[in-house]
């Protein structure tokens, strides 16, 4: 005799939320975190140099972090000389929304 389920089965696999679950690695680390908070609040571009002035870690780490910010495509950088200035993405909040929206909605049952 087959289980009584008490519920439908999920559809919901390892693979169902793969591109948000990177997305939100990458703002689950507290440094990155305020990383991308230094970045949504200034009216300038900030340089490495200004987080690890601000942050507890050294340039090696912070580059670490803003690599994988970069990666999430949640910051862009631009070169000039040897300093590297970063900005958030334009689209950086509507990514991480879209994200929440997507691994929260329902189905409205018809």
């Amino acid at each position: 005799m087959p289980m009584q389920r008490c519920c439908p089965p999920t559809r919901v696999t390892s693979k169902t939320f793969e591109g948000e679950v990177e997305l939100f690695k990458a703002i689950a680390d507290p440094y990155r975190l305020r990383m991308l908070a230094t970045l949504a609040w200034s009216p300038y571009e900030v340089c490495v140099c200004d987080f690890t002035d601000a942050l507890p870690l050294n340039q090696p780490t912070v580059s670490h972090h803003l690599r994988v910010l970069r990666d999430a495509e949640l910051v862009t950088c631009e070169r000039r000389g040897t300093w590297v200035y970063y900005q958030l993405a334009p689209d950086a909040l509507d990514r991480v929304e879209a994200a929440t929206r997507t691994v929260f909605r329902r189905k409205v049952a018809a």
